[in-house]
């Protein structure tokens, strides 16, 4: 360390906070030995947090033990096995946790770093979780991190109702063992099919599926590994009437947003003012979270799917001029079940002859495809619904395939087999994209379904997909 260079002028004498504060002197104080401390000067030692005091509500813990059941039942059916399902790492960005979609369909639970085992041979559910949340540990900082308990937190075991729960450490013995006995594993891969072998990326990292497969392949070569995703799937795809009441409140919510955005909309205004003030409306109905970036597009814009707009940071920000469209596509999260939502708006508040007639081929084909929807028809065949309504000199502009919709309600991609019967319970989106580069429209609607006994009911039919009556939404 270099000598202090001597300026001739009196050394300058050091205070602790402003003219010597008193809070300051203590705190040397402590530290010197001087001063004892305890509760009567520091604050106490923040106390241990408890899981029930973080998360949101869940069901009751019959219904997750019912589709454990019939998770087990169809995995007796196809050859038994063991199935495992992953929760998060709970690895945060900046966003706000949300548990896989899998672990916290049949567990309620919010834990992170632990697997659901699924027995089928001994008809058992087996929950291996840490000993403690690691998310609440910090030496350094105990106040702010006072540490939460889970394997032995004996109230988290009574809300999934797992038969038996085990620290996380003992999985790889316990696979180990049943692989030696010749124990097929199963994984949910995300679609039907063989399970795919992933490679890990030069560039980017493996999703939470994949990285399991990975890691089960290079674990246990010798083991036999199936796929689980059609009885995940076909169970998944009927919602129970508690998932359908949190499905009505998250469509209940996006309409409303739509509702407060669109009375924004005119020209001057920009695509994400629009954005904010939807966000804005959806969390004050009660929406915990926005389950994708809103889709809020202009003139232009309108023209682009989300995944190119979203190639560059501002190109989602153009402001609305006179005779543009506003497209919507648009949801938001309520207790984990999610809406997403469609509409198209004139910037002026009036739609040309030409953008009249565009949307009227949008809403007209959802219309049928609406009207055809009952128990037992395939979405296979709602898909040759939607083109037989759709005239031909159209059909280039559609947005193909799929039926025009997807199964939602944990993400507005929940698993789906398009060749299986529709049953009620069922809910999905019906959403005819119309994109003509050549006229430069492009129009949306999109309703949210519910399959019902004898047909169907839109959960989002309190907004109006009828071009006058979009007109009148726009001020």
């Amino acid at each position: 360390m270099p000598a202090p260079r001597m300026t001739g002028r009196r050394p300058r004498r050091r205070r602790f906070g402003r003219r010597g504060s008193a809070s300051s002197l203590l705190a040397v104080a402590v530290v010197l030995g001087s001063v004892p401390s305890g509760p009567t000067l520091l604050s106490a030692q923040t106390p241990e947090q408890r899981y029930s005091d973080w998360v949101r509500p869940g069901f009751r813990p019959q219904e997750y033990e019912f589709r454990r059941n019939r998770i087990v039942d169809g995995l007796r059916a196809t050859g038994g096995g063991l199935l495992l399902v992953p929760s998060s790492d709970g690895i945060t960005h900046g966003e706000t946790f949300r548990q896989l979609e899998d672990f916290w369909y049949l567990t309620g639970l919010e834990v992170p770093q632990s697997m659901l085992v699924l027995d089928a041979s001994r008809g058992i559910s087996i929950l291996f979780m840490p000993q403690r949340d690691p998310r609440f540990e910090n030496p350094g900082r105990p106040n702010d991190f006072p540490g939460r308990p889970l394997l032995d937190d004996y109230q988290i075991r009574g809300i999934g109702g797992a038969d038996d729960y085990r620290g996380i450490a003992e999985l790889d013995g316990f696979l180990r063992e049943r692989v030696e006995r010749g124990e097929i594993l199963r994984v949910n891969a995300g679609a039907a099919g063989e399970v795919p072998d992933p490679a890990v990326p030069l560039i980017g990292s493996l999703d939470p599926t994949a990285s399991l497969i990975r890691r089960l392949r290079d674990d246990f070569p010798e083991a036999e590994l199936v796929n689980a995703f059609e009885i995940v799937a076909r169970l998944r795809m009927v919602k129970s009437p508690a998932e359908i009441m949190r499905m009505r409140r998250a469509a209940d919510a996006t309409m409303r947003g739509i509702r407060a955005a669109a009375a924004l909309v005119r020209p001057g205004v920009d695509e994400r003012t629009l954005q904010g003030e939807f966000e804005r409306a959806c969390r004050q109905a009660g929406a915990q979270s926005i389950p994708f970036t809103p889709i809020i597009k202009s003139g232009p814009n309108s023209l682009w799917p989300w995944r190119v707009l979203a190639a560059h940071y501002d190109r989602r920000n153009r402001t609305l001029q006179d005779e543009d469209l506003v497209i919507f596509d648009v949801g938001c999260e309520i207790n984990g079940y999610v809406s997403d939502v469609g509409r198209t708006f004139p910037a002026n508040g009036a739609f040309t002859e030409v953008q009249r007639e565009k949307l009227l081929v949008s809403t007209r084909a959802a219309e049928a495809v609406i009207a055809a929807v009952r128990p037992g028809v395939t979405l296979r065949e709602l898909t040759q619904v939607a083109y037989d309504a759709i005239p031909d000199e159209e059909e280039r502009y559609m947005q193909t395939p799929s039926f025009f919709g997807h199964h939602i309600g944990l993400s507005t991609g929940d698993p789906a087999l398009l060749d299986e019967p529709l049953a009620p319970g069922m809910v999905f989106t019906i959403e005819p994209w119309y994109y003509n580069h050549d006229l430069g429209v492009s129009v949306f609607v999109e309703e949210v379904v519910l399959v019902t006994e004898d047909g169907a009911e839109v959960l989002t039919d309190a907004l109006p997909r009828d071009p006058a009556a979009l007109e009148g939404l726009v001020p």
